[in-house]
């Protein structure tokens, strides 16, 4: 035993000789108290800190004593320092500190993501999920994020809201009031605080709270957002922007574009366009009404001109000197998938609020089936701005932090346009795949962490009523005999609902989300609350 303990002395102490004992137990507690329950859950990997040839007497008799009791044991802390200053009684005090303070650092770093990608279907329920993938492939889980390693649902209501999960299947319109807007929501996500419907990353007193985007930027890392629809919209500005009203849209670009830090934006919202993609005429637009959206006529004269952002350090170099580079044709967005990029980049596609969901249709949008209207050409799709982000982003040694919204499914939801919510949710899904596609290629899941939700379920979807339908017809899942044909399906609202919304995540940190279960829904399972979110992340990055 004596000899044992010698040859670990020896292998350890010479890269601890500088340390003081206390130091090192001290360390060692300020460890596991920060990681608390955490540690717990990776009882079994501790195998990869221990020597192999360790005998079994020490391990059981020591080392095992204190993995047990302190890991795989309670979550009693104070029975855990009790643990160890039993072994330090024993002279095996210093070394079990160093082990567990080297182990409890590498597993933190082990969990710690490079990169993180929220991935946001603004509007997106249970059912706007299915309808997609029973059309498009005639299966309701076959989005590739059916594949990830955790599986959850989230509630989404607003400060002072709630949630309960038996009125929310025994009465049909629990869901109906009480229901959260992209802005209170993204703020949720965006920053892990509830907040008033209507408010961008302040609390409801109207305080300014740091978001994940500002965590990221504090680290160093590059960040971005990306949606199919106008970059000062709620869920992309709750990202960025701190605003008493979402609709102050003026205001929000000139705190997006001229203070912020972030180094990507790409989005639609092009003043000289209309949702055709087809020019407009010059003189008949208006300076306020028509270029709100983009901070204004004078903020967009500095964009194109490539000066707008010039007083913005985004690099963090000391040098207040990045202005955006200004993309807006498809070759544009196309090539950054490849190509040289810049470092700070802000697109604006060609088209007026949404990328596909504005062009023309017959006279009842709600009867069109998926690309019965022919796509707009000359815009690029979510996954090619998916494409084109990552390849900028990734530049940056330290790693990144982006938002990718499909904005518009929430038009569909609203407008209960069945067809193009297939349109919109299969190009989100796309987007979905073409993250997982340069996580394979170009990063790892032990370096990567991916979330994808959604802020708010919109339209209430459910199967047809009919008279065939048993009671509770609402709880039936939607079918199809075969992939291209519409799923029985029908609007139930042509608003937000407070019903749980999907949430799936994989990568480094994924299985910091299920310890944040809430409680349980009858349908949908275990669900965390949509604050859960962001406070991961901030625990991951702190």
């Amino acid at each position: 035993m004596i000899a044992i303990i010698a040859i670990l002395a020896a292998l350890l102490l010479p890269a601890l000789a500088a340390a003081h004992e206390k130091a090192l137990r001290t360390a060692c507690m300020n460890n596991l108290k920060q990681m608390g329950i955490v540690l717990e859950s990776y009882s079994s990997d501790f195998n990869d800190f221990i020597p192999t040839w360790i005998g079994s007497s020490v391990s059981d008799w020591a080392l095992g004593y204190v993995f047990r009791a302190m890991i795989a044991g309670g979550r009693d802390l104070n029975e855990r320092e009790k643990t160890l200053k039993t072994c330090t009684r024993c002279g095996l005090g210093l070394l079990l500190a160093s082990v567990l303070a080297v182990a409890a650092a590498a597993q933190a770093d082990k969990d710690r993501p490079k990169n993180i990608i929220v991935m946001i279907s603004d509007g997106c329920g249970y059912n706007h999920i299915a309808a997609t993938g029973l059309y498009c492939d005639g299966r309701a889980d076959s989005a590739v994020y059916h594949t990830f390693d955790v599986k959850l649902a989230v509630s989404t209501f607003p400060v002072n809201g709630g949630y309960d999960p038996a009125k929310a299947w025994e009465k049909f319109d629990y869901v109906r009031p009480k229901w959260t807007d992209s802005a209170a929501a993204a703020t949720a996500l965006a920053t892990g605080v509830k907040t008033t419907n209507g408010i961008l990353g302040m609390n409801r007193a109207f305080e300014p709270v740091p978001n994940v985007v500002e965590c990221a930027e504090k680290l160093g890392k590059a960040t971005g957002v990306v949606t199919s629809v106008i970059f000062s919209h709620a869920t992309p500005a709750g990202f960025v922007a701190h605003k008493r009203g979402r609709g102050d849209y003026i205001y929000i670009a000139r705190e997006m574009l001229l203070e912020s830090e972030v180094d990507l934006i790409m989005s639609c919202g092009h003043p000289f366009y209309d949702g055709d993609g087809k020019p407009r005429d010059p003189a008949k637009l208006n300076s306020y009404e028509d270029f709100k959206f983009v901070g204004g006529r004078k903020v967009w004269n500095l964009l194109q001109e490539g000066k707008a952002g010039a007083e913005v350090d985004a690099d963090h170099n000391g040098v207040a000197d990045d202005a955006w580079t200004f993309i807006e044709t498809r070759e544009q967005f196309q090539a950054l998938a490849t190509g040289p990029v810049p470092k700070r980049l802000i697109g604006v596609a060609r088209a007026q609020e949404t990328l596909q969901n504005e062009r023309s249709g017959d006279n009842d949008l709600r009867d069109d089936l998926p690309y019965q209207v022919p796509l707009t050409e000359t815009v690029p799709t979510l996954v090619e701005m998916t494409k084109g982000a990552l390849n900028v982003l990734d530049d940056d040694p330290d790693g990144f932090f982006l938002m990718i919204e499909g904005g518009a499914v929430d038009y569909t939801g609203h407008r209960n346009q069945s067809g193009r919510l297939i349109e919109e949710q299969r190009d989100f899904d796309k987007s979905v795949e073409a993250v997982v596609e340069w996580v394979a290629a170009n990063s790892s899941w032990a370096e990567t962490l991916v979330i994808v939700t959604s802020d708010h379920e919109t339209g209430y979807l459910t199967v047809r009523k009919s008279q065939a339908v048993p009671v509770p017809w609402a709880h039936l899942p939607l079918m199809v005999r075969k992939a291209g044909e519409m799923p029985a399906m029908q609007w139930n609202s042509g608003d937000h609902t407070n019903s749980l919304v999907p949430l799936f995540a994989k990568g480094a940190g994924a299985d910091r989300l299920p310890p944040r279960v809430v409680a349980k829904d009858p349908k949908r399972g275990p669900y965390i609350d949509n604050t859960a979110i962001a406070q991961v992340v901030f625990e991951l990055w702190k």
